[in-house]
């Protein structure tokens, strides 16, 4: 029913990703306002239209209507939909998260059965819902014509009252629909209610409970400095450091869900000596996710954190994680990457300027091989650029690869890059690092901050932004992370569903 060459949607193949199922709620401006409800099932989303969207409240029954599978792409559609085409209007994800199927292992079975329980995780929604087909005069006209009825038990999530249209933000990018319609590019800060962060405001510097992305957290020492100030600027504390984590999550959280992340602990801030942990901790709450390796030999980390959902990268931030560090690849296939990662690690004698030679000579090379890949500043002094591939590469692939790219590129300015190892072997000059791609080898993530003054942040930009004399490594701090977001969005965003097969360097 749609021209997939007039819309943004997209078209889509059934799916086989592997892990826990996942469910995503739409905030839809067609002919009508509706939810979208979608559940993944054997590779489609199987959807619902929910006239007056999904609730907490126990008390409330929502008539859904059963309508025609969506690809699993759908689950970060976000956009306006051309009018003229089916279900024309602006699109933004309510919510989304996991599910887990309640009273069957064949949830397809459920539904085709008329009744399926679930027990959803989102950002928004939580708690046993259930799905109960209504009896129908005429069931033969399938999706469309086949009315339902949606409701939340009675559980600890359950709230008397509680309203979809009270919670109007997308959950990816934190804007309304009305901001969708207009091009206003996404805005994280507005994604965590301000009562929430004035809720942590009033907290007292011991601490409290803080609810914040649907999660009640204990925080502790708020007033303890973690990053000394910048000339002429304020020092930071760990207050304003969960603020920015709880603000920027939602934009950060692709980047890390579904990974385990090493985290780079300062719990006594940024200019005292910090430390890799890696082990989750028993004290952690029971919502974050844990993944247990399976390789891991006597005395190794058998069991790290997995940020799937905000919540996490703010418990993660009171835990004294000033970095996070996702791994390259995914839980359920942990020695296959899904980037390939192009380290510019400036030497001592390294200028500012040389250094962005080297970043230009690769966008120059990556852009003659026909890569989509994007750079981001490292928030210390490098730049690392970034390189989606499609699923089945090994670490030696991308290793190699990469290997091929840089030293290409390095014959153009042999005078700027050393290929020694040793840091005191390069004579003060930039090593382009491709031993970065081995698992368990991480890279500081997107938007995550770094232990300096001022708390940069590692930001992703544009290639042309290579060409602003106002760019360095250390531009953005958690203080000015959201603003620029705010401006530019996430370019980042670009890399999502843009996995690649990796071309021959000759």
């Amino acid at each position: 029913m749609r021209d997939f060459a007039r819309t943004p949607e997209p078209a889509g193949d059934v799916a086989t990703e592997e892990g826990a199922p996942r469910f995503v709620v739409q905030r839809h401006r067609a002919s009508h306002l509706h939810y979208d409800l979608r559940f993944e099932i054997d590779g489609v989303l199987v959807s619902w239209a929910v006239p007056k969207g999904p609730t907490l409240d126990p008390g409330t029954r929502r008539l859904a209507v059963h309508v025609e599978d969506h690809p699993v792409d759908y689950l970060h559609f976000e956009g306006t939909i051309p009018g003229g085409e089916y279900g024309g209007g602006d699109v933004i994800v309510w919510d989304t998260g996991t599910f887990e199927p309640v009273r069957t292992d064949d949830p397809a079975a459920a539904v085709a059965a008329g009744e399926l329980h679930v027990e959803v995780h989102g950002r928004k929604l939580r708690g046993r819902l259930v799905l109960v087909r209504r009896e129908s005069k005429d069931l033969s006209k399938g999706p469309g014509k086949d009315e339902w009825m949606l409701l939340h038990k009675r559980d600890e999530h359950a709230v008397d009252g509680w309203d979809p249209e009270d919670h109007p933000r997308s959950v990816l990018s934190g804007r309304t629909n009305d901001d969708v319609l207009a091009g206003v590019p996404p805005t994280p800060a507005a994604s965590v209610p301000d009562e929430a962060i004035d809720a942590l405001g009033e907290l007292p510097g011991s601490g409290g409970t803080w609810e914040v992305h649907g999660r009640r957290l204990k925080v502790t020492n708020l007033d303890k400095v973690l990053f000394p100030g910048r000339p002429g600027e304020e020092a930071i504390t760990k207050r304003e450091l969960l603020a920015y984590a709880a603000q920027v999550a939602p934009v950060a959280l692709p980047y890390l869900e579904g990974r385990a992340v090493n985290l780079h602990r300062y719990p006594e801030g940024a200019d005292r000596p910090g430390f890799w942990h890696k082990q989750r901790p028993d004290h952690a709450p029971e919502w974050v996710d844990c993944w247990e390796n399976p390789d891991a030999d006597e005395g190794e980390t058998t069991a790290y954190v997995v940020a799937d959902e905000p919540a996490t990268l703010v418990w993660m931030a009171n835990f004294g994680a000033l970095e996070w560090h996702p791994w390259t690849s995914r839980t359920e296939a942990m020695h296959e990457p899904t980037y390939a990662l192009v380290d510019l690690d400036p030497g001592e004698r390294t200028s500012w300027e040389e250094l962005l030679v080297l970043a230009r000579l690769h966008r120059t090379a990556l852009d003659h091989l026909g890569v989509t890949a994007l750079p981001k500043v490292t928030g210390r002094r490098g730049i690392q650029v970034w390189v989606p591939v499609v699923p089945g590469y090994s670490f030696s692939d991308t290793r190699a690869w990469v290997e091929r790219l840089s030293r290409t590129v390095g014959k153009v300015v042999p005078e700027l890059v050393s290929w020694k190892w040793e840091v005191k072997a390069r004579g003060g000059l930039a090593r382009l690092d491709y031993t970065q791609n081995a698992v368990n080898k991480t890279l500081v993530g997107p938007w995550s901050p770094r232990p300096a003054p001022g708390a940069p942040v590692s930001v992703p930009i544009r290639w042309e932004e290579l060409d602003d004399p106002d760019l360095r490594p250390d531009r953005w701090t958690i203080r000015t992370a959201l603003e620029r977001i705010a401006e530019h969005g996430d370019p980042f965003r670009a890399l999502l569903g843009a996995a690649q097969e990796l071309p021959e360097i000759s």
